[in-house]
């Protein structure tokens, strides 16, 4: 047998080797082109999990918005001064401030009326304790996002760190 035939088909080859390679010939590689079969659906798998974490961090931040603003709405309008005046109104003054009323009249007619007018100070309003039903409610819907929280965190995690880190088939124990 000679060797250099085996190696790069140099020099007189073998019978048998030959007709080894006549047999095996037949099952050597041919390239070809993919072809995929029409009847063949091909569909993308795709995770909806992290959009549901983000519409329903959503749902839950509108919700403690309208009921925050219900809240708000409840506990009384804040008193405005009207259109075209400039302060307190002089009986107002006259309660407030022991000072004479021709005083105070004389100040308010020197006084232009687009200037501002130092007023005193309203004392802090104090809010009323809320009722237990909505400390309830406030206490379910700060529960409801947190839960909402760590479901959009775990979910962002998920999405953003690559998958050859996890280990998966993990359980608990104990």
């Amino acid at each position: 047998m000679n060797e250099d035939y085996l190696w790069d088909k140099t020099g007189e080859p073998d019978p048998q080797v030959q007709e080894l390679e006549e047999i095996l010939g037949r099952l050597k590689y041919k390239p070809r082109p993919l072809v995929i079969p029409a009847d063949l659906l091909v569909t993308r798998r795709r995770s909806y999990r992290p959009l549901l974490a983000i519409a329903a961090a959503l749902l839950f931040a509108l919700l403690a918005t309208g009921v925050w603003i219900t809240l708000r709405k409840s506990e009384g309008p804040t008193p405005k001064l009207q259109a075209g005046t400039t302060g307190p109104s002089p009986e107002h003054t006259a309660k407030d401030n022991p000072v004479v009323p021709d005083r105070v009249e004389k100040e308010k007619k020197e006084q232009p009326q687009n200037l501002a007018v130092n007023k005193p100070r309203r004392a802090v309003r104090r809010t009323p304790k809320p009722e237990p039903e909505a400390e309830a409610a406030k206490e379910q819907i700060m529960l409801a996002l947190r839960l909402a929280s760590e479901k959009f965190n775990l979910a962002s995690r998920k999405t953003q760190s690559p998958a050859s880190n996890q280990i998966r088939n993990q359980h608990k124990i104990g």
